[in-house]
C-alpha cells in the first residue's frame, strides 16, 4: 500500500490518501508514519481516504487485535478518525469500524470525502 500525508494546519487535522493494495503491513507502516506526523503537533483528527485502494485483505483476529497494535505504536488517545471508502469495501471497513469503536476509539466509515471532512471537523 502506498499513502502520501498532508496537514492541515488551518484547520488542524491531518489528511492520508492511500492506494494499492490495502493489508496487514501496509496499515501498520502508515500508522507508524501518521503518528510521527501527528506527534509534534498534538494534532487529534485524522482523514484518511482510501477511495483508490484496489484491494483490502486481513484476517478477523489480525483485525480485532489491531487496536492494541496502535496502542504499541504510540496513537495519540482521543483521536478521531474519518476514512473514504468504496462502495465495494465498506463491509470490510465497518467491520474495521465496530472493532475500533467498541475499543473506544472514534472511528467512522463514509462514502465521499465531503461528508467524511464534514464529520471530522464538527
Amino acid at each position: 500500500m502506498n499513502w502520501t500525508i498532508k496537514i492541515n494546519e488551518e484547520d488542524q487535522y491531518v489528511e492520508v490518501v492511500t492506494s494499492g493494495d490495502a493489508d496487514k503491513d501496509g496499515t501498520l507502516n502508515m500508522i507508524k508514519d501518521m503518528v510521527r506526523a501527528l506527534s509534534p503537533r498534538q494534532i487529534k483528527k485524522i482523514l484518511i481516504d482510501h477511495s483508490n485502494i484496489d484491494s483490502v485483505s486481513g484476517e478477523a483476529l489480525d483485525i480485532y487485535d489491531r487496536p492494541k497494535e496502535f496502542k504499541k505504536i504510540g496513537v495519540i488517545p482521543g483521536i478521531k478518525v474519518a476514512e473514504v471508502v468504496k462502495p465495494e469495501h465498506m463491509e470490510f471497513f465497518y467491520f474495521v469500524e465496530t472493532i475500533y469503536r467498541n475499543r473506544g476509539y472514534q472511528l467512522t466509515i463514509f462514502p465521499d470525502h465531503a461528508s467524511a471532512l464534514e464529520w471530522l471537523l464538527e
